[in-house]
This record gives C-alpha cells, structure tokens and sequence, in this order.
C-alpha cells in the first residue's frame, strides 16, 4: 500500500505547497565565491548528535581559520531524496531532518571555505527518534458517521502533515484519493460525506512535507444514513418570548437559501430587552439530526460584518418533537446536559460557540482566506443520541459585539434522518 502512492502523493504534496524544504535548507546566504584562497580548511571535531523526532541537532568545533564561511550537511532520508542542511561559521550547530524513519543515517559534514573550497569529510551517524508523521498513524480512527465517515487523529507534536483518505471508485475498481487533509493541528477531526449506507473500506495515511508517506490504515464502515431537511417545510412558530424582527428582516430568510444578505434580524436593541434572546420555528418534518451549518452576515453594501456585530458568538439550540410550549429558558446554572429537557420539554441539543477567524488578526483586518472561512458558514455535529425533534428554538447567549442587546443570522441548513 505505501510505494502505491508514493509518486502520487509526491505530486499532491508539492501542489498544496507543503514541501518546503526539499533543496538546501538556509543556501541563499552562501552562494557566490568571495575568497581566492585556495587552501582546504580543516573539517569539524568534537563532533556530537542529539537526535529528535524525525531529525537531529549536529554540534561540533570548527578549525581555527577565519577562511571559513559554513558548515555543510549531507544526506539521504529515505531511499531516494538527498538533503542538505548549512549552517553559518558564528554557529557551532547544524540540523537535519526530514528522515523516514527511525534508524541509523549517515551524515557527512563538510567546512566550506570562502573560496568555496570544502574540507576532508567527517562521517557521523544519527538515529532519528520516530517522525512526527509516524506518530500520528497510530491514533488514527475511521468511524461511521452520518453520510460517510470520520477521520480522527492526534498530532501531539503538532507538526505539518497531511492526512490523506482513499477508498474504492465503484467504475476503476481501484483506490483513490478523495481528501487531502493538511493541518498543523495537535487534534484532528474531520467528516467526508456523501456515501450511501452500504460497507465501505476507507483507509488514510499520513504524509509530510518532505514527501514521506507511513504505511494505510484501512477500516471498513457503513456510512449513517443523512439527508438535507426540507426548507420548503419551514415555517415561523412565534412564541411570546421571541425576539421582535428588525429592518424587516424577517424570519423566513433563514431558511430562503439565500447565505448573503438580508437574513434574519432582531430588533436593535430588543425593546424591552430581553437576553438570552430566542426564535422559535417548525422544520416541518421530524427527524434526528446529524449536523447542521450556520452562515451569518459577511461583507455587503452596509459594510464588514465578519466577526462582528449581531453574529452569535454563544449560542444553544433546543428541540423537541411535539408542540411547543412558551418558557425561558434556563440559565447556565440550570441548563440541562445535552439531551436532557426543561421543565416544559424542550430538549438541549448543543451549546455552540463561533469558530475563530484563521488568521488571528483583529477586526475590521482580515485575508482572503479569512473571508473564504466566513462565508462557507460554520458546521456543527449533533449528539448521536439525541431523539428526533421537529421545532427549533435558537436561543443566542452573546454576540460578537459583546452588547448583546440583538442578533442576526443569514441561513441556517440541518441534515438527519426523517425516515
């Protein structure tokens, strides 16, 4: 399974622009002659190795001669890829990495003089401690989830991997690859939907920037069935606690398909306010719900809202089955678990919070990437042992203003099972 890919991978990895380091690490510097001194320089001594995931850390003493510009690294990682690492003449230290696995490497270590002019080699061996991406395939999980599956892992060294997923195309009969997953992140979780709810085999493996591939992990699994519930079914279901509609957007813009502008807007402020505030509204059809996706109001003709603003920042979601019944709802210090329910039964799917903008930069700042995070809205998992409801009452906790005195949403869509 692992040279099967191997030129693939190579290709996908070098696309996503995770191969950083392929050539000579730290080489710009030392470019061009700028001695005639012809003379060799002596190579390093008092050479010593401490290793570490993946790589190793060389320190040495340098002859005495002011000739010198760096110390160069020369080495293979794996079978085929040759590296080299420099480093400068005012540093007694020089890093490899990028090794497949942990085992015995030779290293050789040159001076280079100005001239460039290298030294006697000096051979020393390094035992890599295991690769960063060899320590994630263990944690890796391949679970069932609702229309496909869900890849888990750890990444405690958090480093720059890729988690790539393959599984059968029905027409080749061969494996493929269907998601490439690159993150830095210590915790790893993500969904691939779209299947029917028949066994599937799904495997993952793990790559890194330097091109290494592990060995797949393969788990067969039968996909949850899931299917997007029906917004032409969607009905307001206005209680007396309900927040007022603003600006005359009104509730049925979240469910009008429309991610943009206008959705759904409370007054501003609530008059009298009242927070938590809360909407209420009938899907229409009952079902036990998967997952569901929230957009709110980006970039219009008013101006930047992203991260801003009416957007809810905290928020619960309630639900139940039978006709809905008026209460306020309870604080965090009385709030059911999840899936647990209030005194007049509604029952608490989830207490949810706003993802964070990628790049960290404070407001009104933001990149492409950022807006790109934005406006694919913000998707959530349900519970798997929550019961089917029908009625939804949002109930916003805070906003991204902090006022919390009114609150917006542009679209919301759930996926279940309505069967």
């Amino acid at each position: 399974m692992r040279h099967s890919y191997k030129n693939c991978i190579t290709l996908l990895v070098l696309t996503a622009g995770m191969v950083l380091q392929l050539a000579c690490s730290k080489s710009d510097q030392y470019n061009g002659v700028i001695s005639n001194d012809p003379t060799k320089p002596g190579p390093v001594t008092n050479v010593k190795v401490d290793n570490f995931n993946g790589g190793a850390h060389i320190t040495y003493s340098l002859p005495d001669s002011k000739n010198i510009l760096y110390v160069q690294a020369e080495y293979k990682i794996n079978g085929s890829t040759s590296r080299q690492s420099k480093s400068s003449y005012y540093s007694d230290t020089v890093t490899v990495s990028g090794f497949e696995e942990s085992k015995d490497y030779d290293v050789t270590l040159y001076t280079v003089s100005r001239s460039d002019v290298k030294s006697d080699s000096v051979v020393v061996k390094v035992r890599p401690q295991t690769p960063p991406y060899l320590l994630v395939v263990p944690t890796i999980e391949i679970s069932s989830d609702f229309g496909g599956v869900r890849i888990k892992a750890r990444n405690t060294v958090r480093a720059e991997i890729g988690l790539i997923t393959i599984t059968m195309n029905a027409v080749t009969r061969k494996r493929e690859i269907i998601s490439q997953h690159y993150t830095n992140l210590d915790s790893i979780s993500f969904a691939l939907r779209g299947y029917d709810t028949i066994p599937r085999e799904f495997g993952v493996y793990v790559t890194d920037k330097w091109g290494n591939i592990s060995d797949t992990v393969l788990n067969t699994i039968t996909p949850i069935y899931e299917t997007q519930m029906s917004k032409s079914r969607f009905q307001p279901y206005v209680l007396p606690k309900d927040a007022k509609t603003g600006f005359g957007w009104v509730l049925q813009n979240i469910w009008d398909g429309n991610t943009g502008s206008p959705g759904y807007h409370t007054e501003q402020p609530i008059q009298p306010l009242v927070w938590p505030a809360v909407i209420t509204f009938d899907m229409g059809q009952a079902a036990k719900l998967s997952r569901y996706t929230i957009w709110n109001r980006g970039i219009d003709g008013s101006g930047n809202w992203l991260w801003q603003a009416g957007a809810p920042q905290e928020w619960v979601l309630w639900g139940r089955a039978d006709a809905p019944v008026d209460e306020t709802m309870p604080d965090e210090t009385n709030r059911p678990p999840v899936g647990g329910t209030t005194a007049n039964g509604w029952i608490n799917l989830g207490v949810f919070t706003a993802l964070e903008k990628p790049s960290k930069l404070p407001n009104p700042l933001y990149t492409n990437a950022d807006l790109a995070f934005w406006n694919a809205g913000f998707s959530y998992n349900f519970s798997l042992a929550l019961p089917k409801v029908r009625y939804i009452r949002f109930e916003c906790l805070s906003n991204m203003a902090l006022t919390n005195t009114f609150f917006n949403v542009a679209e919301l869509t759930f996926w279940g099972d309505d069967r």
